[in-house]
This record gives C-alpha cells, structure tokens and sequence, in this order.
C-alpha cells in the first residue's frame, strides 16, 4: 500500500489530498481546502499545508502530483498560474521523494474520468460512448480549461490545452457587438473563452443585455432558465463543448466540469444547450451520439492527480 499526494492548484482554491493505494485502485484518506491567493509563493502554500492539521508530510508518501492551472512546462514547473501572481517550481520543493510531477489542472480532471469521482455525474445526453476512443472534457470556471483523454500502450495520456484563449466565435451583429463590449470591458485583445465562458463571462454577457454591473455569484442569484443571460450563457458554452467535441472526435464520451455548471446546472440543461451543441452542418449525427456527462465533484481534479499519481508508481 502506498500513499500519493495529490494538490489542485486553482486560481480561487488550492485544494491538497492524500490517498492510499488498495489492491484495484485508491482511497481518498484525508483532504483540505487553502485560499490560492492567500499565499504569496508555492513555497508558502506548502508552509499553510504543512502546519495545518493535515495528516501529510515531506517523505510520509511515495509519490506527488501537483495540478495546475496554467501551462506546463517539461512535467516540473507552471511558470505562471493562469489567475494568480505566482508560479510552481517542484525543483524547489522537497518533498522527500523523487515521484513528483507538475500536470496541467485539466489533465487531472481527465484522468479524473477514470475514477470514481465521476461515478455520480449527470447525464445530459445518453449518447453511445466508444470504449478506447478520445474522451473529450471540458470546464468553465475562474478560467475555461481543456483536456482530452486518449490511451496508451502505458495506460492514459491526458492532453493538456489552453483552449481557453483561444478567440471565441460570435455569430449576427447582436453577438458581434457582444464580442466588442466583452473585448473593452475585459482589455483582451479579444474576447476569449476565458472571458466569455467563465465567471468573467456571466458578470459581462449580464451587463451587456441588462446594465447591471454585478458579480458573477449575484448574477448567479438573480436570473432563472427564463432569462436572456442564462439562455446566450448557455448558447455560448454550447458553442465551446460543440467546437471541443468536434476537434477532438470524442467518440468514447464528453465531460463537463468546473464551478460553474457546477453550482448552475441550469446552464447545460436549458433547451438552449443541446440545441447549440447539436448545431452543425457536417457533424449532427456525430453530435447526437456522443455521451455527455456534468461532473459536479469539485474535488475530481484532486482524483485525477491521484490516478497519474497511481501511474508515476507503476513506471
């Protein structure tokens, strides 16, 4: 039995847990939830981590791996998180072992697919998945990430992107002059889905068609499935899972995560959605039949670390 420590390093929380192995898989023994933005450096989040009731310490696991939110570079460092100042460096970190590895925070929540946490995930479209064809996710939240899943003579790969920059499509003048009023509010140099199909997203696509200048978790409060901002919200993260299916041919399933649909399922489960998702020329049919599943667990990235984690000990 051998114990694996898994952190998820997100622009609002850095969530840490330990898990032991067992003869078919892993347990979860112990997890906690730190503030990202209340630590200066990956080094002093790991201080708050080590001096908290946490039952975890250098050299008490076999293995680390660290999600997160942002560009990976050689399996060792994100230089900078998406949404915070800092960055993470594991070749400054002693952990007491040398199984140590720095994925990609939607990596983890692809690996996350093979594991119980998504045992629970609504389905928001039966579809008929492909057993060992891509697995395509995707979650919108402080930031939207990407992953793909594909296997391996090795067992899993998850593929990391940073789809969430990618220039969002707008289609008519009224989401044209949408995506000029998202561009100026945000001061991208264009709108993205980090800035359309996230929290940002909610707060602008809500003062764009009511004026009013709220917070996401207020505009969260105050709409229904009837409102104009759910349903063009809806449209518009539609528009991203039906562009991810398509580029990744994700025959063997499709997964929503992140906070968003998390706390707002109205958002997926409008009319409005599948109507979008389905939306194409060439693809419907493909569309129709592939499985959709919400992962609501919003400790999956931390299993998904736990599974590559499980990987890193079997090299």
């Amino acid at each position: 039995m051998a114990k694996i420590l898994a952190a998820d390093i997100g622009g609002t929380n850095s969530r840490f847990a330990l898990f032991e192995t067992t003869g078919d898989g892993f347990v979860m023994v112990d997890s906690i939830w730190l503030k990202t933005h209340g630590a200066e450096t990956f080094s002093q989040l790991l201080e708050q981590l080590w001096s908290s009731d946490f039952s975890a310490y250098p050299g008490s696991f076999e293995s680390v791996v660290v999600a997160a939110a942002g560009a990976v570079v050689g399996g060792v460092e994100c230089p900078c998180l998406t949404n915070a100042s800092w960055g993470i460096d594991i070749r400054d970190i002693d952990f007491g072992t040398k199984a140590v590895s720095v994925i990609n925070d939607f990596a983890a929540q692809a690996f996350a697919c093979r594991t119980s946490a998504v045992d629970e995930a609504m389905i928001l479209q039966e579809g008929t998945g492909v057993d060992g064809d891509p697995i395509a996710i995707i979650g919108a939240g402080t930031g939207l990430g990407y992953s793909a899943l594909i296997p391996t003579d090795c067992g899993w790969s998850a593929l990391p992107f940073e789809g969430g920059h990618m220039a969002f499509p707008f289609l008519g003048k009224e989401e044209s002059d949408y995506g000029d009023f998202n561009r100026q509010e945000s001061g991208r140099n264009w709108p993205e889905g980090d800035s359309v199909v996230t929290g940002l997203g909610l707060k602008l696509v809500h003062k764009f068609l009511t004026g009013k200048n709220l917070t996401p978790k207020e505009v969260s409060a105050s709409i229904t499935i009837r409102d104009a901002t759910t349903k063009w919200y809806a449209r518009f993260y539609a528009r991203a899972c039906r562009d991810w299916a398509i580029g990744v041919m994700s025959h063997g399933g499709f997964f929503i995560a992140g906070g968003i649909a998390a706390k707002n399922p109205m958002f997926v489960t409008v009319p409005e959605f599948l109507e979008e998702f389905h939306n194409s020329h060439i693809y419907g049919d493909f569309l129709h039949s592939v499985p959709i599943r919400l992962n609501c667990n919003e400790e999956s990235g931390l299993y998904g670390a736990g599974f590559y984690g499980m990987q890193l000990l079997a090299r």
